[in-house]
């Protein structure tokens, strides 16, 4: 076969590989990623391979010890990027849920929005704490929730689970410090306020849409409210009787996952001041004139970046987030350490998961994927950002999993980011993958299992709700990010 169509093999066979291994033989995610990606390294067949050091040095290694130096090199490099991430937001996510302040931020909403709009009420504060909490957590902290509402209203029920289902969807794919963002800013080398800023407000747009979705299939699917495993269905009438001033302030309850997102975008409109300042722009020099003149906005700057590097960031969220547990529920430190431990856990689960995927996409690296993709894009005038969100879509059908499918096509899709032939911000190519990575959860992700058995729906309810719902997203999100890449393009 040609070597031009050589790394097309190599991912297809790989993905096979992938889908099989979970799929047929219920090999753990972790094994399977990792032999996925010694399995590609061994069909790329490179006499030898160079592999950068700790020191920085390059040392050459050979056959078969160079394919295993290089997945090992991929998997490090990964938790080096996101093992403080995801563990930080672990413990926010416990925090937060058994602190009370999630009660809280949804009464507040609650409040604002009435009984009547109790499903706006849910999205938004769903769109809100789900910024740093992974996606399987939120439905188990949320789906109660959704229950209670039901009841309390005695209908849509269909309508205030996919209202979590909306909001959760959209930040595990489209905010750090969920796994899968942090994998593709990395690898497009994009800062991580700036994905934030376009993560959430374009994220805020197609929750918005995607909810309307969700009006229109609660309208035409009834589920009554069962309970479920971990909830049974006599627990939930008391499930909100607790009296709301033995509650967090809602300011205490909010800081934990606003902070951290306030003090990461902040770096970005720092940086923004300093390149309009290079451009001459008028509100760069307004602004660095607030701050004292460009020695002191040298020396602010430096401050701002520190304390919004993602992991001090997640460092101060968890830090409020634990202090409030603390005072609420009266805790000393010993029964914090006891509490901290299943999340941290789960958290050591998803890294090494995440770590295998970017062990796995460095393994497609070498393969040539992405210079091959680059390679059919150009000489078929090939949209990249439509092109990385079908990259993302079909790994995500294949395989399952949102994390892995962003790991998989932004290996494949960075090699064209840094090019002319991207014609858009690296920002637009982030979020095309992260909607891609949302198309149809079916029974090999799971996600979808999540849903089903923490809101109590049968698997074909599930399908006609959830999934449908899913692809809806994946689909306006698309349509979105495609139309602001072509009116506002920002290159």
């Amino acid at each position: 076969m040609s070597s031009a169509y050589w790394p097309f093999v190599v991912l297809a066979l790989s993905v096979v590989f992938i889908v099989v291994s979970i799929g047929k033989l219920r090999l753990h995610a972790f094994f399977s990623l990792i032999l996925a990606a010694l399995f590609a390294g061994i069909l790329t067949d490179r006499g030898s391979w160079e592999i950068v050091q700790k020191d920085g040095s390059i040392k050459l290694f050979s056959g078969l010890v160079g394919v295993v130096e290089m997945v090992t090199k991929g998997f490090g490099d990964t938790a080096r990027d996101v093992a403080l991430p995801i563990a930080l937001a672990a413990i926010i996510g416990m925090a937060v849920m058994s602190s009370g302040s999630a009660d809280k931020v949804v009464r507040r909403f609650l409040g604002v929005f009435g009984e009547k709009r109790a499903g706006w009420a849910l999205l938004c504060s769903t769109f809100l704490l789900s910024s740093p909490i992974f996606f399987d957590t939120m439905i188990m902290l949320m789906a109660p929730l959704a229950m209670t509402l039901a009841l309390r209203t005695g209908k849509n029920y269909v309508l205030y689970i996919l209202a979590v289902c909306v909001a959760g969807s959209v930040t595990h794919s489209m905010t750090v410090p969920h796994p899968g963002p942090i994998a593709v800013v990395e690898d497009l080398k994009i800062s991580v306020g700036h994905s934030l800023v376009w993560g959430l407000s374009v994220g805020a747009v197609v929750a918005y849409f995607g909810f309307l979705v969700s009006h229109w299939l609660n309208g035409r699917v009834v589920v009554p409210v069962r309970g479920s495993g971990m909830v049974p269905l006599e627990s939930l009438k008391g499930l909100g009787d607790k009296p709301d001033d033995e509650l967090p302030s809602f300011l205490w309850s909010i800081a934990p996952v606003v902070l951290p997102i306030l003090l990461i975008s902040l770096t970005t409109v720092f940086e923004l001041a300093e390149s309009g300042k290079e451009t001459g722009a008028g509100w760069a020099t307004s602004f660095i004139g607030l701050c004292g003149g460009n020695d002191h906005f040298d020396a602010i700057r430096a401050w701002v970046n520190f304390i919004g590097n993602k992991n001090i960031a997640l460092f101060i969220g968890a830090f409020i987030a634990m202090a409030v547990l603390a005072r609420q529920c009266r805790l000393g430190l010993g029964k914090l350490e006891e509490l901290s431990g299943p999340p941290l856990e789960t958290a050591g689960i998803i890294i090494l998961i995440t770590s295998a995927g970017g062990a796995f996409g460095a393994a497609l690296r070498s393969a040539g994927v992405g210079d091959a993709v680059k390679t059919l894009a150009e000489g078929n005038g090939l949209n990249l950002v439509l092109l990385g969100w079908l990259v993302a879509m079909v790994v995500r059908v294949a395989q399952g999993s949102a994390t892995v499918a962003m790991l998989t096509a932004s290996s494949i899709m960075a090699p064209m980011a840094a090019g002319e032939q991207l014609g858009c911000d690296p920002v637009y190519l982030f979020m095309s993958i992260g909607f891609g990575a949302m198309f149809c959860s079916w029974m090999n992700d799971s996600g979808f299992w999540a849903v089903s058995k923490l809101s109590g729906m049968t698997e074909r309810e599930t399908l006609r709700t959830f999934t449908v719902q899913i692809t809806a997203n994946s689909l306006i999100g698309l349509a979105v990010v495609f139309t602001l890449s072509k009116l506002f393009p920002m290159v």
